[in-house]
This record gives structure tokens, C-alpha cells and sequence, in this order.
């Protein structure tokens, strides 16, 4: 088929968006189709669209149904999507409705939408190939964070965790991401200012985050929303344990019982999981154990395969029955399904 993929993040973006279109975009090919990534659709001829982020690419999914109403259109919700968009806003809930197929990077990911929508709902987890090498420092304590510096990640929590930990002058908290405002980048530097354990290294390339990484002892995911993290497939492949906050899109990548996780927001709760990370080398044992087990459902050929049966099921159809206009499509023709 002649896929039109189509993903918020242009060509320039480091954003989990924009790795994962890359990446689905060569699994594609390699299972023998064509595939033209974009930001927005420019209209050229498609036998399917998979469109990530239902409310960011609203206007080519909707553009894209009206024109061609018969041919199968997939639509991947983000953790914006599933975790804020999807409750109030229009073109994310119309984006919904016109698709064939919506797909959520965990299993928790389901319980976020309506009974009706789930039976059409497929999970593909994300998958990570980690080939850097290397060892954490034997004096220092590293601890990861991998994320861009925006509020959906809480970017600053572990760094805020150090202020109940200066007792343990061994640990270092390394922070990878690009700062999306002036003033996130204003509140890094006073927190390195104020604690040099703190170091926020910016934007760095895919291959300089993996081998921080794998130097690392443990990796902290923040994130108040999260459609299903990336750096949690990597860490598992890389075998480096995650503290993470209990959010739904977290447990959704690492398990219900997994013990590694702290209330959201609480700095204090972090700081605990660090302090035994720290002292407790069974601890860290055990976490790493449990985060490398998870990495079977990470594995390459396991999301291929999701796209293999996903796309084998869809199939044209004769015709479909009028659905509500959005804000992208109020002055144009009335989208039919």
C-alpha cells in the first residue's frame, strides 16, 4: 500500500513523535510498503493514512477521510491525547470517530476511552535497540532523566528530590531536553546554581541519550501524562532500572505490581525511591530484573508485527454514515463516514 504517515514533529524534532514515525516508517517499507512522512497531508493520492496525535494532525485526518471516505485511516493517540485532548477538545474527539483504527502504545491506554471506541483500539508497544556501551561511574551514583522540559514531564522533580537527599553527595541527577520556554530554561539553570549534583546537558542526538543511558544507574520518568515513553523501552533494553511516577501510561509500560514507582509531583516519595536505590543493592537488583524482563514486549520484530495485523485488518468499505463536523471542517464539505 501507499501509506501517508503523517506526525506533528518535522524533520528537525528530537520528540518521541518523531521517532516513532521514523521508526514505523522503515517497519513499513520492510514489510513491502510505501510510505511518505509528513507534518501535514499535501493531498497526493494514499490507500492509508496513520496519523499520530488525534488533535495536532485533526486537520489531515479530516481532510484525508473526506476524500478518500472508503480507505483505511489510523489515528495514534499520544499521551496528550489520552490523558487531556481526548475530554474536551473537538478535534481530537472528532479525530476518534473518523478512524478505522486508533492504536495506544500500553495497555492502560485502552481504559482511557469509551467502551464503543475500545473494540476498535489496538496496542502496539514501542520498541528500543540499544548498541552504546559503557558502565556507571563507581564513585557517583547517576541518575537519568530523559525528557524535554515542558510541564506535561514535571522536567524538574528529581531535581527537586536532591534537596532530601544531601546526605548522599554521591548522586548526580543528568537531565537530556530541550527547554520548550525561556523560562524553563531560566528554572534549570537556578536549580544547578543552587545544587551541582543537578546538570542539564540541553538537546543532545538519539545516540549521546543512549550512551548516557546505559553510564547510568538508574533512569527517572516524571511525567505527569505519558502516552507510553520510549526511554522506558530503552531502559529496558539497555538493563538500567526506572524509577517512574505512577501514572497510568507508566504502569501501563512497566506492570501494576512493579515496585518502582512514587506518587506524582512528590518529590519526597522520588527521593525515597533514590535513597534505596542507593543503599539497597538488592533493591536495584530487583528493579533491574524486572525493567529488563519487560524488554520482550519492546522487541522490534513485536511492533513490526503489530503493524503487520493491524493493517491487515483493514480493508475498504462501501460506504459510511455522516459524523459530526469539526472546527477544521466547518466551512467545507459535511465529512461522512
Amino acid at each position: 500500500m501507499k501509506i501517508a504517515l503523517i506526525t506533528p514533529a518535522g524533520a528537525r524534532s528530537r520528540s518521541g513523535n518523531r521517532h516513532t514515525a521514523m521508526r514505523w516508517a522503515g517497519m513499513l517499507r520492510a514489510l513491502g510498503h510505501t510510505v511518505r512522512v509528513s507534518v501535514r497531508w499535501n493531498g497526493r493520492a494514499a490507500d492509508a493514512m496513520i496519523a499520530l496525535h488525534a488533535r495536532r494532525s485533526h486537520g489531515a485526518i479530516a481532510q484525508f477521510r473526506e476524500r478518500f471516505p472508503t480507505s483505511p485511516l489510523v489515528v495514534v493517540l499520544t499521551g496528550t491525547d489520552l490523558y487531556r485532548d481526548i475530554r474536551a477538545d473537538r478535534d481530537a474527539q472528532a479525530s476518534l470517530e473518523l478512524a478505522d483504527r486508533l492504536v495506544v502504545l500500553q495497555d492502560m491506554g485502552r481504559l482511557e476511552l469509551a467502551a464503543r471506541l475500545r473494540r476498535k483500539t489496538r496496542v502496539i508497544y514501542q520498541s528500543a535497540q540499544v548498541r552504546a556501551s559503557g558502565e556507571p561511574p563507581s564513585r557517583r551514583f547517576r541518575v537519568a532523566v530523559m525528557g524535554h522540559l515542558r510541564e506535561e514531564k514535571d522536567p524538574f522533580r528529581a531535581a527537586l528530590a536532591l534537596a532530601h537527599l544531601r546526605d548522599l553527595p554521591e548522586i548526580e541527577v543528568v537531565h537530556l531536553g530541550k527547554a520548550f520556554s525561556a523560562e524553563m530554561a531560566r528554572t534549570a539553570k537556578r536549580l544547578m546554581h543552587s545544587d551541582p549534583r543537578y546538570r542539564w546537558l540541553g538537546n543532545v542526538p538519539h545516540w549521546a541519550a543512549l550512551r548516557l543511558l546505559v553510564r547510568s544507574h538508574a533512569l527517572v520518568v516524571s511525567s505527569r501524562m505519558e502516552g507510553g515513553a520510549n526511554v522506558i523501552c530503552e531502559a529496558a533494553a539497555a538493563c538500567v532500572p526506572v524509577i517512574a511516577s505512577g501514572v497510568s501510561g507508566n504502569i501501563g509500560m512497566l506492570g501494576r505490581g512493579y515496585p518502582g514507582y512514587y506518587r506524582l509531583a512528590d518529590e519526597r516519595g522520588l527521593a525515597h525511591q533514590i535513597r534505596r536505590l542507593v543503599r539497597d543493592p538488592a533493591y536495584h537488583a530487583r528493579l533491574r530484573r524486572l525493567v529488563t524482563a519487560r524488554s520482550s514486549l519492546f522487541q522490534p520484530g513485536a511492533e513490526q508485527a503489530g503493524l503487520r495485523e493491524l493493517l491487515a485488518e483493514l480493508e475498504p468499505r462501501p460506504s459510511r454514515q455522516p459524523v459530526p463536523r469539526s472546527r477544521s471542517s466547518r466551512t467545507g464539505p459535511k465529512l461522512r463516514r
